[in-house]
């Protein structure tokens, strides 16, 4: 077999217009049979990570010294890419809670179906790369489900092999909908990233991701030589963005806080003022934590997400 890399697409479904939504697609196959890993970018349309780290990655590697296969999609949610917004504005959903699809469902559940058909499934390891997109500041990390479980520990291992300097844990159950709740189904070890968005893609970011995906290729197998990295800062938490502390009102918000910043329970966090510089409200941590989500623009309405805390983790099994 010939070492082969190719740029092509997959078709999701077809457009009124006729013609066909679908998935930028790379593709490399070394000479020899090995694992495959699969790499996800863009599930979020605002989070350009992804479409940067992937083509660069596409673009050094040499398919002659893989073994196995490498897929990767650089933009998985198009309709919210071509939009520059995170939800779909087809259908107003969220790609990354609508895993595995439905073949007969939205846009976004027929993208979520392929998704988990075609790259997903028959993989040795999954890559959901994401950022803090336009709105939210996040510190560079690596994330993945955490439990005893043997599949789990591949989990941890995926992620350690990355190589970020943060390395998230969430403890099991894996929340539905999530390409690693579906990678989780389907037995394939998974792991997330995330990192400073606010639109760009930082060079910091764009190494430490480059050189991930590269480190997690060592790890399988499908090149030679070990992972680089160093030992990380590890948190612990459940990893739901959806639960964050909410401005209380509309407003311009300014923080008091920093990205891994240690906080207790009643500190202030941050305060929201009205256009003339009056103080509207103070915001509060609702208990000790480290924060690990930040709001990047000042302007928010009411029940905008502010603050996310998460906990230290020791050294353990999880």
């Amino acid at each position: 077999m010939d070492a082969t890399r190719e740029r092509t697409w997959l078709d999701v479904t077809p457009r009124a217009d006729g013609g066909m939504w679908r998935l930028p697609l790379l593709r490399a196959r070394g000479a020899t049979p090995g694992p495959r890993l699969a790499v996800l970018g863009a599930v979020h349309g605002d989070e350009y990570d992804g479409p940067e780290v992937i083509h660069r990655v596409c673009d050094q590697l040499d398919p002659r010294a893989l073994r196995g296969e490498l897929v990767m999609v650089p933009v998985s949610n198009v309709a919210a890419y071509e939009a520059i917004t995170r939800l779909s504005p087809v259908d107003g959903a969220n790609l990354a809670r609508a895993f595995p699809g439905k073949a007969d469902g939205t846009l976004t559940e027929r993208i979520a179906r392929v998704l988990s058909d075609q790259v997903i499934a028959g993989s040795d390891g999954l890559i959901d790369i994401h950022s803090g997109g336009v709105a939210y500041a996040i510190p560079t990390l690596a994330g993945y489900t955490a439990s005893d479980a043997p599949l789990h520990q591949a989990n941890r291992a995926l992620a350690e092999a990355f190589g970020a300097p943060v390395l998230w844990a969430h403890p099991a159950p894996i929340p539905p909908g999530r390409s690693l709740s579906a990678a989780d189904a389907l037995g394939v070890p998974c792991m997330y990233t995330e990192a400073p968005g606010g639109g760009r893609v930082t060079d910091e970011t764009l190494t430490c991701f480059v050189r991930g995906v590269f480190n997690v290729m060592r790890h399988l197998g499908m090149l030679e030589g070990a992972p680089e990295y160093a030992p990380p800062r590890r948190l612990i938490g459940d990893g739901n963005l959806d639960q964050i502390i909410s401005a209380p009102c509309a407003g311009h918000f300014r923080s008091d806080v920093e990205l891994l910043q240690p906080v207790t329970a009643g500190q202030r966090l941050g305060t929201i003022f009205n256009l003339i510089g009056e103080p509207l409200a103070e915001v509060r941590a609702d208990r000790d934590g480290v924060v690990i989500t930040l709001r990047a623009l000042h302007r928010v309405n009411a029940g905008d997400g502010l603050v996310h805390l998460t906990q230290p983790q020791g050294e353990t099994n999880s």
